[in-house]
């Protein structure tokens, strides 16, 4: 790890030159002493290349840097072979890889090992002679949220109100044309999570649009909209939606100039650690007025997304009674199982004659 000999040079409040300065300056001085014909490649590694001092990077010393980036989706369907090849991890037939390559956005390869490793536990204990599709889905939501929480006990109203927020968010995935399809909704807890609903965008995205940003924010405020509409409150179950709803309208205004009042614009500085060798002070480059009115604009884009989403819950609230309900019954759906669910026909009102 590069970082803990190469960081920036007077880093922290004192500065000052200590022994891994010293260390640091005689790095620099030894990596000039190559010449073309001492055939010496010297090779580092860092999670950190932002807090190496600029000195390792010019060029004749690291100047040339290679990115090792996290798996895109062919990458993961390939590690995925790797550790299942052969007879490492028998696999039953129902398995696709590609699905699951899909499925595990922003996954390591050490998270990948980890989750077949999870997965060949789970048929052990099911005394499988081979992992199917339901130990690698198990195994996958141990990865992500953690082992199922058995002995947590729930009550029926607190139950009712997550099936109804969850519905919630997989009604919206549904209904918005540009919002990421649902790949599973689950009212089983994990984790510090009561429940769960899972999307499986339909290609690796790079670039988002503000259609998409647009609608992934109304899809978060889903679960939110579903408890007022059913219990006429909120809970406290939909910190985490708000949070980032709100992070993400924030960085469309301040990082990725999508307001159509403040123009392309961007606001604020990255904040940076002065313990890290960076600046002390934090400058706003942004007047008062300019804060209100970027706040003002935040607020904007939240509540035309919340609006959005109070409209479409309404309108199709048979839909999200019908999908709580099969919740509250099988605690788990998959993709297939909200599809068929969304395309039933209302039930039509029984009406009686009196003669």
């Amino acid at each position: 790890e590069l970082d803990a000999v190469g960081r920036h040079r007077g880093a922290g409040i004192g500065g000052g030159h200590d022994e891994r300065e010293q260390t640091l300056n005689q790095l620099l001085v030894e990596m000039d002493g190559f010449n073309t014909t001492d055939s010496v490649i010297l090779m580092a590694a860092t999670n950190r290349p932002d807090v190496l001092d600029p000195a390792l990077l010019r060029p004749g010393r690291f100047d040339r840097q290679i990115v090792v980036d996290l798996p895109d989706v062919k990458g993961r369907e390939g590690i995925f072979k790797v550790h299942t090849y052969g007879n490492k991890v028998p696999l039953a037939n129902d398995v696709d890889l590609s699905l699951l390559a899909r499925s595990t956005p922003g996954f390591s390869g050490a998270d990948i090992a980890n989750m077949v490793n999870e997965a060949a536990i789970l048929a052990a204990r099911k005394n499988k002679d081979k992992v199917d599709m339901e130990c690698m889905e198990e195994a996958k939501d141990r990865v992500l949220m953690g082992p199922e929480r058995k002995s947590l006990i729930i009550s029926d109203s607190e139950k009712r109100i997550t099936a109804y927020h969850e519905a919630g968010h997989a009604l919206l995935s549904y209904l918005i044309p540009e919002a990421d399809p649902n790949y599973k909704c689950s009212i089983i807890p994990r984790g510090r999570a009561l429940g769960i609903t899972q999307k499986l965008p339909a290609e690796e995205k790079h670039n988002y649009g503000k259609a998409y940003l647009e609608a992934e924010i109304a899809v978060r405020l889903g679960g939110r909209v579903a408890e007022m509409l059913k219990f006429g409150e909120p809970s406290t179950g939909a910190r985490d939606d708000l949070e980032r709803a709100t992070d993400m309208a924030r960085k469309m205004v301040c990082e990725w100039g999508m307001s159509e009042k403040l123009g392309p614009l961007t606001f604020g500085k990255r904040e940076e650690q002065i313990f890290l060798g960076k600046e002390l002070a934090i400058h706003k480059d942004y007047s008062e007025a300019t804060a209100v009115e970027i706040d003002k604009e935040i607020r904007n884009i939240v509540e035309n997304c919340l609006s959005r989403a109070e409209s479409l819950l309404k309108e199709n609230e048979y839909r999200l009674d019908r999908l709580a309900n099969a919740l509250l019954e099988r605690e788990s759906l998959n993709a297939k199982d909200i599809e068929e669910l969304m395309e039933q026909e209302p039930a039509e009102p029984v009406t009686t004659e009196i003669q």
